[in-house]
């Protein structure tokens, strides 16, 4: 089967106009690499589909019978659909979710009030478009604020975790002055942190949880930072299984499962949460783009650790799509 693959490379220099985190989203060469050797071992003839204004004649020409896509996208909340869209348009089949939960689930105000709609609990937010129209929140300190779309915790420091008024609006500034963007403020939780890897369409499966465990903080300050993540190393620990009692982790499947649904993720995702004080798993955000980088990305390291394989898991993947789609593999 000819199969192309559609994604973003990290720039070797960020411009001094952006933010320093601007391509944090994007993969590297080595991961771009990864996927097409494994589709390639797979017995596929895998096509490189850069995303961007190319794209469409990319496609063209490569004729593939269907795009492995991994493409973030370029500018605005809706640049992770840009892909599929297109796609869609050409008449080409492709693995992931569609335009729709794409957009829904990078815009975090939308994904949470969504979410929160088919009776699953998030924490409470606000969000605001600048600092001074930061005037009061109905809910108490501590607080944490981001960029209300973006991923790879992109916006997201250590300092974004904010006690005050003062500190909750500089963040506020920092957000809607650097990212062009609302800011989302949301109750800090404060209990351990857990992400969830989900495979399959009717039905889907938990394929794991992990518990990211900080080194040198008590959870109740834990933010999964830039910092953090590029110091991961240091920073924290990742627990396969998480130390939690069984019957936290049946309510995290339940609601990792229904989440999925309910966004209409298609194939595979992660989905995150961080644990009440009364251990009630609160969404915190839906990544159907997960990273698929092996031994880095949260997605391979869980189906690592509970027995798929980094060829199996990419091997799945597409088997979801292609059974989804009425495909059959060649």
């Amino acid at each position: 089967m000819r199969v192309g693959l559609a994604y973003n490379v990290k720039p070797a220099d960020t411009p001094d106009h952006l933010p320093e985190d601007a391509f944090e989203e994007y993969d590297s060469e080595a991961t771009v690499g990864h996927i097409e050797n494994a589709l390639s071992r797979l017995g596929h003839d895998v096509r490189r589909l850069p995303a961007g204004r190319g794209f469409v004649d990319a496609v063209r020409g490569a004729a593939p019978d269907i795009v492995f896509n991994i493409a973030e996208g370029e500018g605005g909340r809706c640049r992770e659909a840009h892909v599929p869209a297109v796609l869609e348009m050409l008449g080409v089949p492709y693995v992931g979710s569609d335009p729709l939960t794409l957009c829904a689930t990078l815009d975090k105000p939308v994904a949470k009030r969504l979410v929160e709609h088919c009776g699953f609990s998030t924490p409470p937010f606000r969000t605001f478009r600048s600092a001074e129209a930061f005037d009061s929140l109905p809910f108490p300190f501590p607080v944490i604020v981001k960029p209300a779309f973006e991923g790879s915790s992109k916006g997201v420091r250590i300092s974004s975790r904010a006690t005050t008024f003062g500190e909750a609006r500089d963040m506020v500034r920092f957000v809607t002055e650097t990212y062009r963007q609302e800011a989302l403020v949301e109750a800090f939780v404060p209990g351990a942190e857990v992400t969830v890897g989900v495979l399959g369409n009717d039905p889907q499966r938990v394929v794991g949880m992990m518990e990211i465990v900080p080194k040198t903080v008590p959870p109740s300050e834990f933010v999964y930072s830039l910092e953090v993540k590029r110091d991961w190393e240091n920073q924290v620990s990742y627990r396969i299984p998480p130390d939690l009692p069984a019957a936290t982790l049946a309510e995290i499947e339940r609601c990792a499962l229904g989440i999925y649904r309910a966004l209409g993720c298609l194939d595979f995702s992660r989905i995150d949460f961080r644990l009440d004080a009364s251990g009630t798993p609160q969404f915190i955000e839906c990544n159907p783009l997960p990273g698929l980088s092996p031994g880095y990305g949260d997605l391979p390291i869980m189906a690592e650790r509970t027995g798929l394989p980094y060829l199996s898991l990419v091997s799945e993947i597409l088997s979801h799509a292609l059974a989804r789609l009425g495909m059959a593999s060649a």
